[in-house]
């Protein structure tokens, strides 16, 4: 297997919703949608989908009543202290829920933590040993 994450889909409870808080709210550009069913972005390298919880649980053949932690964060690494504020700040604005205010982190960058409408935890860091290239691409430093 190549060392590489192709997709990460995201179980939603309410797709309309969803849509809106990543499209509106944190402005991103969606690459492909079939109405109802699925969402698409293209990232840096990667695509972010959004799929109803219920159809992506069946899909995979699981149960879909999970709650709570999940046991996994997505980040977003910024180029400085003050884009981690602000991109929290933005979130919030847009219907994700502060769950931990950013502060200096024991790695010696900067972060805080934010939940969507649908509880899905993203990490928004400054880390001054891991660089952002000029498409947003993030290295080990």
């Amino acid at each position: 297997m190549e060392q590489r994450i192709s997709l990460i889909t995201l179980g939603v409870g309410d797709l309309a919703r969803a849509r809106r808080f990543y499209e509106e709210g944190l402005g991103w550009e969606v690459g492909m949608a079939v109405d109802g069913e699925v969402v698409f972005f293209q990232l840096n390298g990667l695509i972010l989908s959004l799929y109803p919880r219920v159809a992506l649980a069946r899909d995979a053949g699981v149960g879909d009543e999970g709650s709570g932690f999940s046991g996994i964060a997505l980040a977003h690494n910024v180029r400085s202290e003050p884009e981690v504020d602000s991109v929290l700040s933005e979130a919030e604005r847009a219907g994700g829920r502060i769950v931990k205010l950013a502060s200096r982190a024991e790695w010696g960058g900067y972060s805080g933590y934010f939940a969507d409408p649908d509880g899905h935890l993203w990490e928004v860091a400054y880390n001054p040993g891991f660089p952002i290239d000029a498409k947003g691409n993030t290295w080990l430093g």
